[in-house]
């Protein structure tokens, strides 16, 4: 029996659906992706505490501000003194009242009451608290005048007392 040589044929794979797929895929990781952590910065380590629970209720209207050091790759403090990085500067905490007068401004300004935006810091657990404190009565002077505050910590779950307690 004799066989006829078939003649060599291209396949082509259509794309189409796997560029479509891939698409889709894009957009469901970009829609899943918790934006909250845009606004924290990695050059601060929040300290644990077994108390810290995220908040029930998204906040309206927040100004977050991440208060630490900066540090070099092996995580050594470059300076000893902290900072506030914020819009991609690093300010001492005792000047920074020129920019909360700004942000008071800018509130004002979209018409909204600055008592009803919460000031959300987020602190290096090796902030010394007296600088919290003057960073929060720094935004509570006059002519700032932001009332409500909240600190951000790590979620720590304790398993019970530790070795040597």
């Amino acid at each position: 029996m004799r066989f006829k040589k078939a003649a060599a044929s291209n396949v082509d794979v259509d794309m189409t659906p796997m560029i479509d797929i891939v698409f889709q895929l894009i957009a469901f990781f970009m829609v899943i992706t918790n934006f909250e952590q845009t606004q924290a910065d990695e050059r601060v380590i929040l300290p644990k505490d077994s108390l810290a629970v995220p908040p029930q209720v998204k906040r309206e209207h927040e100004l977050v501000l991440n208060v630490g050091f900066i540090r070099d790759q092996q995580g050594e403090k470059v300076d000893p003194e902290p900072f506030v990085f914020y819009t991609g500067e690093n300010t001492r905490v005792g000047v920074f009242e020129s920019k909360l007068r700004t942000e008071a401004q800018l509130y004002k300004d979209k018409q909204i009451n600055v008592k009803e935006v919460t000031v959300v810091i987020r602190a290096d657990a090796e902030v010394p608290t007296g600088l919290i404190q003057e960073l929060i009565k720094m935004s509570q002077k006059e002519g700032i005048a932001f009332e409500k505050f909240a600190i951000k910590a790590r979620q720590s779950i304790d398993d019970g007392p530790r070795k040597g307690e």
